[in-house]
């Protein structure tokens, strides 16, 4: 939307590792970005430096599966609108803290562990009900394992939308979009995947089609990869958001073999 106009952007964020802060700031700088990354390193939890803050735009990649994030301290903490988080994972607590800082149109794109999406253990299952019942997820991606080189869990994209009805892209209210991307990706060594540009494309394209944006085509969904559901479906499947409880079976290719002949072979 700033139409690649770097004075029309204003960035911030924050990092508790001094080193990776130091980083991002550098980083930042070689390209001639202006960002408020705080005067130091911080942490998020404890130690918000953008408390006012409402985001259009969130992207975040923060560690899985957190186990001592000072979760003791801060079970009343005003961002935990949809529950509080369990002690000893941080994962709903990441998610509940972009929430608070979107915008009323805001949208955030982040990479989670694929647990989150099901789990059930310390109220994490009640957070995630009340977050899909507010009608904030837009779409849930699980992707193939081994993508990562400073971890082997596997993980998901979410995405979540304030407001699905803002008139920037169709309305999609009482929608959620579901893509199963397990399967794509390939083998650059025995224990690393990656997507190709194309398996990118066809899923960042799934995901605008769905949206409604017109140079993306017409939405459809396909079985075994991607589908639209409801949110009286997600509510059939107990809130779990895994996109292979939604999207089915892949459709196998018909060889032009009749049924029996198979049978017998």
């Amino acid at each position: 939307e700033h139409g690649g106009r770097l004075g029309d952007i204003s960035i911030y964020g924050q990092e508790s590792n001094p080193t990776t802060w130091k980083l991002a700031k550098m980083n930042l700088a070689i390209r001639g970005i202006e960002a408020n990354l705080g005067a130091r390193n911080a942490d998020t939890f404890r130690n918000d430096l953008h408390k006012d803050l409402k985001a259009d735009f969130i992207l975040a990649n923060p560690p899985f599966n957190m186990s001592t994030w000072g979760g003791e301290g801060l079970r009343e903490d005003v961002r935990w609108k949809y529950g509080a988080p369990p002690v000893r994972n941080a994962n709903y607590a990441w998610i509940e803290h972009m929430i608070h800082h979107l915008a009323p149109d805001g949208i955030a794109g982040f990479v989670m562990a694929n647990g989150s999406m099901s789990s059930q253990s310390s109220g994490e299952g009640e957070i995630r009900k009340a977050i899909a019942q507010a009608d904030i997820v837009d779409c849930m991606i699980a992707l193939p394992g081994q993508l990562f080189y400073g971890s082997m869990i596997p993980a998901a994209l979410w995405f979540l939308s304030r407001d699905k009805s803002n008139g920037k892209f169709r309305d999609r209210r009482g929608q959620i979009l579901f893509i199963d991307a397990r399967k794509m990706g390939s083998l650059i060594d025995r224990r690393h995947r990656e997507l190709s540009d194309e398996e990118i494309a066809k899923i960042a394209k799934t995901y605008h089609a769905w949206r409604g944006e017109k140079e993306a085509g017409e939405y459809a969904d396909v079985a075994g990869f991607c589908k639209s559901a409801t949110l009286k479906e997600v509510e059939s499947h107990g809130f779990v958001l895994t996109p292979g409880r939604y999207v089915g079976a892949e459709e196998a290719e018909d060889d032009g073999e009749p049924f029996p002949i198979r049978l017998q072979d």
